[in-house]
């Protein structure tokens, strides 16, 4: 596909996401939010990996405590394997548990300026992938990393496009979403309108974001843009919550808390996220040090509680 260059990036971020819609609407809906108007809650287990209960200990608990799906990190799912650990039996572990796997958390470098690492990275994608269809999983996330650091150089947006679209013709062949992530501390795709552009701008019929209340604050874009995007183009949302310090400018993950226990405009969310009868998985991902001093399943709990009391609140039906 010939990728036109932009240059008014401002001018362009609300039709950019306009063509997301249009064309998430073309696409086959993507499994786990087939259901209008579904809300599903997920555990990221970021929210507690510093516990260190290991990969099968935190699909038990997602499952006893009650969440529709678990978004495994793909470092650990790789640790498991390579301990002797099966694919099958860990599909039928998160099937018993009466989980989905709706997302995972990957680190490839598909963006990175150096052309043998991102060779590299793009091979690296390919395993995660194989590995994550392994076990039962549709997406993975794709951020920034690799040209986050503040010594990164700033890259052009149809560059990025060009790597994105790269990736996607990976998850093509393996039968994966990489979903774009929006990193707001990071020097390249930390603000809405970027992500939006660059996905827009590959012209795949899958194209999809994965968003963060914390980053989309961090990075500095308003949550009206929420409301821009289809189902299709915003599957999984990464739920937080932020408090009012320290500054927007120096927060950081482990000032993540609770949805409801900040100052994020929550209901202004969520009826964006799931309002007008539309799908939405809301994984709770969070890096709380304080969380992780305390009991992994009283942890697991007390944030699906969390969940569930930010969607009543503002309106939702659960």
């Amino acid at each position: 596909m010939a990728i036109t260059r932009r240059t008014a990036l401002a001018s362009s971020a609300a039709a950019a996401a306009a063509v997301i819609s249009n064309q998430a609407r073309s696409a086959t809906t993507a499994p786990f939010c087939a259901e209008p108007g579904t809300i599903r809650f997920c555990l990221n287990t970021s929210t507690i990996r510093g516990q260190k209960v290991g990969l099968e200990k935190e699909i038990e608990l997602a499952g006893k405590a009650g969440y529709d799906g678990i978004e495994p990190w793909i470092p650990n799912l790789r640790e498991y394997l390579s301990s002797g650990g099966s694919a099958a039996e860990l599909k039928q572990r998160i099937a018993d548990a009466g989980l989905t796997v709706d997302s995972a958390i990957g680190f490839a470098q598909w963006i990175h300026e150096d052309e043998t690492r991102r060779t590299a990275a793009l091979d690296e994608a390919r395993r995660d992938m194989d590995m994550l269809r392994s076990i039962g999983g549709t997406r993975i996330a794709a951020p920034p990393i690799g040209a986050h650091g503040g010594d990164s150089p700033r890259l052009d947006l149809d560059v990025i496009t060009e790597r994105f679209a790269a990736l996607q013709k990976i998850g093509d062949e393996t039968g994966i979403i990489p979903q774009l992530e929006v990193w707001g501390f990071s020097r390249n795709l930390s603000r809405l309108g970027e992500a939006a552009y660059v996905a827009a701008q590959t012209g795949h019929p899958q194209s999809c974001l994965l968003l963060d209340t914390y980053h989309v604050f961090r990075g500095g874009s308003d949550f009206g843009g929420l409301s821009l995007f289809s189902d299709d183009s915003l599957q999984v949302f990464h739920i937080n919550d932020y408090p009012a310090d320290p500054p927007r400018e120096e927060m950081r993950d482990a000032d993540r808390v609770y949805p409801g226990d900040g100052i994020a405009p929550m209901d202004e969310i969520l009826r964006m996220l799931g309002g007008n009868g539309r799908s939405i998985t809301l994984s709770l991902e969070l890096f709380n040090p304080n969380y992780w001093t305390e009991d992994a399943e009283a942890v697991v709990r007390t944030g699906l509680q969390k969940m569930q009391q930010a969607v009543r609140k503002a309106g939702l039906a659960e």
